[in-house]
């Protein structure tokens, strides 16, 4: 992997060239969710392979206090908006004047308030696993970052505390940091702001997700947006769903 300093920040990213046969000369930016990695989420479930096989230059970072990038323990360090600039300035850094964005869960609400914030830079944007939630919710539960304290996982008995501990220690992250990223990073948007969205939007939910919230409902909020739904899966499952992938190229190449 690269890395390049944000603000001081040290944010690893990958850059990967087009292998398909008729390059597109666009570029998508891939923002994954909490406790994941641009490993986890976009080259194992592989969105890399689909996404730079049809031609698109394809970009993702691994989030402050994910990954390769650096850890960090100050909650503040890690609001929705400081988290957006990271990827505004990892565009700047690699001279991408605009992009489609695409962002899973936590990556989808950093990509909501990239596009609030910086609309020039954006193509599209793809918001997976976070509806309506992006207004009427505060991301995962704060007992999350309880679980990520915890003395061990067997301590635990509710069922998401579980899972996402279970998660984090198989990705062997940084514990610590990430219960900082959950305290830091519970930004919602209004109704108002996200009606203020001026770039093309899809929204996917899993049909049995119960983390993200309506994405129709979520659409209505934003002018023009589409909404689809990935049918028989849950939070996890959804990302890597076929039917997800081939709604995400039929959105892009419809642009």
């Amino acid at each position: 992997m690269q890395s390049f300093s944000s603000d001081g920040v040290r944010i690893a990213y990958v850059d990967l060239a087009p292998t398909g046969d008729v390059p597109k000369h666009e570029t998508v930016v891939l923002v994954h969710g909490f406790a994941s990695s641009h490993v986890i989420n976009w080259v194992n479930t592989q969105w890399t392979k689909t996404l730079t096989h049809a031609g698109y230059r394809v970009v993702a970072l691994d989030d402050r206090g994910h990954g390769e990038s650096e850890k960090l323990y100050d909650p503040a360090a890690y609001s929705s908006q400081i988290m957006a600039e990271d990827v505004r300035r990892l565009m700047d850094h690699l001279d991408i004047p605009r992009a489609a964005v695409m962002g899973y869960s936590m990556g989808a609400r950093i990509s909501a308030h990239l596009a609030l914030a910086h609309p020039q830079r954006l193509n599209a944007l793809l918001l997976g696993g976070l509806g309506i939630h992006l207004v009427e919710g505060v991301g995962l539960p704060i007992g999350i970052a309880d679980a990520m304290e915890a003395p061990s996982l067997d301590t635990l008995t509710d069922p998401m505390q579980r899972m996402f501990r279970a998660f984090a220690e198989q990705t062997k992250s940084d514990l610590k940091a990430l219960a900082a990223c959950i305290r830091g990073s519970r930004q919602t948007l209004t109704a108002g702001q996200v009606g203020q969205i001026s770039v093309p939007t899809l929204i996917s939910v899993g049909t049995k997700d119960d983390v993200s919230g309506s994405g129709p409902e979520l659409a209505k909020l934003i002018p023009g947006a589409e909404s689809f739904d990935i049918v028989g899966r849950d939070h996890n499952l959804a990302v890597g769903d076929k039917s997800h992938k081939q709604a995400v190229l039929d959105f892009l190449a419809r642009l």
